[in-house]
């Protein structure tokens, strides 16, 4: 997964997804895209609740203390739609939004979660994160994931009926598909039956 800051340890990425009433894992490659994937993109909603978007933070941050309020909702949609907005323009080799790119910042303004070293003996700070502090380094992640040298690894799958966007964490940057369970498996099924029809033809 992105990691813009070395000294934090790398939050999972991925979650279930339902397409066509098959449910599928997707790993979006990165947390900001996780984000984007609970309500856009012909995504259900996911976070229609303060309760809903509490456990969605939860499920990622162990540091959270699973309060949430409406303007926690609030800015969590908002954030998601400038995300959202912004990897789409990367996936076309566009430039995001300048609106995208302001309420991405802004919320990366934000002081986000601190680094914490175990094994200490005094407490300092609050033991607990806010909800905003999760957003906040949600956002900090897309600000790094759209950066210049990293915009060209957000990309659309690659199967002809699939427009998932996903971020290309591999090291050789050769990543096709949304999941190789999903499209990488149909496309090898399409391109087996029509190399047997090739040579059905031939003979």
């Amino acid at each position: 997964m992105l990691n813009p800051t070395a000294a934090r340890p790398a939050r999972p990425t991925g979650q279930w997804l339902t397409t066509d009433g098959t449910r599928w894992w997707f790993d979006s490659g990165a947390l900001a895209l996780d984000l984007a994937y609970t309500g856009r993109f012909d995504q259900p909603e996911r976070l229609g609740s303060t309760a809903e978007l509490a456990a969605w933070l939860e499920e990622r941050f162990e540091e959270v203390d699973g309060t949430v309020s409406d303007g926690d909702l609030r800015d969590a949609l908002a954030l998601r739609d400038a995300i959202a907005g912004a990897a789409l323009s990367a996936s076309r080799g566009e430039q995001p939004s300048p609106a995208d790119v302001d309420i991405v910042n802004l919320y990366a303004a934000i002081p986000d979660i601190p680094p914490s070293l175990p094994g200490g003996t005094r407490q300092a700070g609050r033991t607990r994160a806010r909800a905003a502090q999760a957003l906040s380094a949600i956002a900090r992640e897309a600000v790094a994931l759209f950066a210049i040298d990293e915009r060209e690894r957000i990309r659309e799958c690659d199967a002809d009926d699939c427009s998932f966007v996903f971020y290309d964490e591999s090291r050789s940057n050769n990543r096709r598909w949304c999941s190789m369970a999903r499209c990488g498996n149909r496309a090898k099924v399409r391109a087996h039956r029509s190399k047997k029809g090739k040579k059905e033809a031939v003979a």
